[in-house]
């Protein structure tokens, strides 16, 4: 026994002594068992928080004034009574049902992946319509949002590591560009770049005249039209991660393991990324996730000002048309892509700092 005592004693002075009580070394303990108390309730969470977004979905587009078929009368005279009744039926909106037998067919519909028909785009499904709007949306905003916080994370760790510095001078001006409305920053770039410039075009997602396609001609019409569009997304939203991120350096920056750090002579860039970033982006991490998911609502403004054929350009074209089914869809498929960036968001957020799972556990 007495000769176990000095082993251990040697194998804990080895160790660093910075690291012991640290999140890094909880989160080396924690990776060796799998927190199932904690997704668990995580899931039990969601679960309750997409039946609660289903059901209010549902109710929603009821109770505003008016419904879809009236709208699609409007624009089309010639309907007969009969192909009026029949459109009832096919919207799931007769009034020979209860609305409890409505909303009980709504989530067979669901389950069976039919999201309705659109009366704004022919009778279409709204499934169809909602796939060829989202991969403009995903391959514009969800970039433009993920270089945005990239850059800006980096750049607000750097300039808080350095505060003090002329590296402070980039806090004002990244404000001032996150202060300015977007559609009117959209506007600046498009009189600037397109019509003085002409560096890129002012809007659209292709030249006119040209049909989607997998060429290296059509990719570099959608690069060249969604360039501009992306430079004003980032531009507008970098202030807030760089002036996040650089304010919880300062305030992670005066704990005492960093001064530790500091006074054992670690290198800096150890330091900077391997403690203080790591600890300082924690709220950052929930903040993307809500951009993230925020994402495949897109950009109305952004949309509309360069007129691109996005998802948010589709729920303002769909509110105006009363188009509800669509409108279901499109608030549905946010309401799960917000769901599942939060998701994300905490499993990483448990992975870089295993202390709230352990709390939950």
């Amino acid at each position: 026994m007495s000769a176990a005592l000095p082993r251990l004693d040697d194998e804990l002075a080895s160790r660093d002594a910075l690291e012991v009580g640290t999140t890094a070394t909880v989160a080396e303990r924690g990776r060796r068992k799998i927190p199932w108390r904690f997704f668990a309730g995580r899931a039990g969470f969601y679960l309750f928080t997409l039946w609660a977004a289903i059901t209010i979905n549902f109710f929603l587009p009821r109770l505003m004034k008016g419904d879809a078929v009236s709208s699609y009368l409007a624009r089309n005279r010639s309907v007969s009574p009969e192909a009026e009744e029949a459109l009832r039926i096919l919207l799931g909106i007769d009034t020979d049902k209860s609305i409890w037998q409505q909303y009980i067919e709504y989530w067979g519909m669901l389950l069976r992946g039919d999201l309705g028909i659109s009366t704004l785009h022919g009778l279409r499904p709204v499934a169809e319509v909602l796939a060829s709007a989202l991969p403009w949306t995903l391959g514009l905003v969800g970039i433009a949002t993920i270089i945005s916080f990239t850059i800006g994370t980096i750049a607000g760790a750097v300039v808080g590591w350095k505060r003090g510095s002329r590296l402070d001078a980039i806090i004002p001006v990244t404000t001032f560009f996150n202060t300015i409305p977007y559609f009117w920053l959209g506007l600046i770039a498009i009189a600037i770049f397109s019509s003085t410039l002409k560096w890129f075009p002012s809007s659209h997602a292709y030249d006119k005249g040209q049909s989607p396609e997998w060429s290296f001609d059509f990719i570099g019409q959608v690069i060249m039209h969604g360039t501009l569009p992306a430079l004003t997304i980032v531009v507008a939203s970098l202030g807030g991660w760089v002036l996040g991120m650089r304010n919880m350096m300062l305030t992670v920056l005066d704990d005492d393991y960093i001064t530790v750090a500091q006074a054992k002579g670690m290198p800096n860039k150890r330091v900077l990324w391997g403690y203080a970033a790591r600890n300082a982006v924690l709220p950052q991490i929930q903040s993307f996730a809500l951009s993230i998911g925020f994402i495949v609502g897109g950009t109305i403004v952004m949309e509309m000002v360069f007129s691109y054929p996005g998802v948010g350009k589709l729920l303002l074209d769909a509110t105006n048309a009363k188009d509800f089914a669509l409108m279901q869809g499109v608030f549905l498929v946010i309401t799960l892509s917000v769901l599942v960036a939060n998701i994300l968001a905490d499993v990483v957020y448990a992975y870089l700092d295993p202390r709230t799972r352990q709390m939950e556990s």
